[in-house]
């Protein structure tokens, strides 16, 4: 069978998710390198800006519409894999967030496809995909090839860059679906007013325990606010009821992927790099030189943070301020 492409296009309340438009990316410049083609899939009520996923290079969209596909839904694998059944679409590719971990495993055994996931850098050697992906908690990568004929790929989001849009808005294919059969299904999804999610964030600020209790956590907002970044936290200061889970980073929270990441009284458990060592660049600020975080920091401060992120704040402020 020939390779045919189909990726996934993730939506939440009627917009698209940034990392889906980065897994369109990679998806329509693996088409290009294969010679195949490529197709994407959307699963909602109302998303107003579908036709955008046609700038990212995939001519078109096939949107299944029914109002009980608005939020997450179990009905999403049965509908995905049995499109890509139908039309003959043996490589799916999606986002590796929260959503496409829940489905990807599902979309495999559907399709007696072999899967990749959490993958961070992707390329053509012959006439197979070499993908690359962390192991070991993000201490080793390893390259891998799926050699079933289907295959199910997720990206780490915020890793590709989807680049300059250059392409024209996508066809859309609407398809009204009767009724979602569906045994599970989230009737409300509330995002906490004024935040950036951890996993979308361009910068990231994060605390630990090194901050000694959750009023501390102040001046972590403090920064964040002036950064435009996210606000993060380390596990044990979730754990300490400081921060909520939403904001955890690590192996048991959020895997990351900003241009940058401020990690702040957080001595660099694995579990905690295994969630944000492939960031960009990495600031670590602690007190104690000797913190296993500053093996992966591009640049460290070995001071009291209580000390230095103030003084830090005030000197962004004077700059913005110029």
């Amino acid at each position: 069978m020939a390779n045919n492409i189909l990726v996934f296009i993730e939506q939440r309340n009627g917009q698209i998710k940034k990392a889906s438009y980065e897994a369109a990316k990679v998806a329509s410049e693996l088409a290009q390198k294969l010679n195949c083609g490529v197709h994407a899939i959307l699963l909602g009520s109302a998303v107003a800006d579908a036709a955008n996923v046609g700038l990212y290079g995939i001519n078109k969209v096939t949107f299944f519409q029914n109002e009980n596909l608005l939020n997450y839904s179990s009905a999403y694998a049965d509908i995905v894999s049995q499109y890509a059944a139908e039309n003959n679409f043996n490589i799916l590719i999606l986002s590796n967030t929260s959503l496409g971990k829940d489905i990807a495993p599902k979309l495999a055994i559907k399709a007696n496809a072999g899967i990749a996931v959490d993958c961070i850098d992707l390329k053509v050697d012959g006439e197979d995909i070499v993908l690359t992906r962390p192991v070991y908690a993000g201490k080793a990568l390893i390259d891998v090839k799926i050699t079933s004929e289907n295959k199910v790929i997720t990206l780490r989001p915020n890793v590709f860059n989807p680049g300059e849009v250059n392409g024209a808005p996508a066809e859309i294919e609407t398809k009204p679906i009767a009724e979602v059969s569906d045994k599970c299904r989230a009737v409300e999804i509330k995002k906490a007013e004024g935040k950036i999610d951890v996993a979308e964030a361009d910068i990231i600020v994060s605390g630990g325990r090194g901050l000694k209790a959750p009023e501390n956590f102040k001046m972590i907002a403090d920064l964040a606010d002036l950064l435009g970044a996210a606000q993060g936290a380390s596990r044990a200061a979730v754990d300490a009821g400081w921060r909520p889970h939403s904001e955890q980073v690590g192996q048991t929270g959020k895997t990351v992927s900003p241009s940058l990441y401020i990690a702040i009284g957080i001595s660099g458990a694995i579990q905690h790099m295994a969630g944000m060592r492939s960031s960009k660049y990495i600031v670590a600020i602690n007190k104690d030189k000797d913190a296993p975080i500053f093996q992966v920091a591009d640049y460290g401060i070995a001071g009291d943070a209580f000390e230095v992120v103030p003084a830090l704040i005030e000197e962004i402020k004077k700059v913005k301020s110029e």
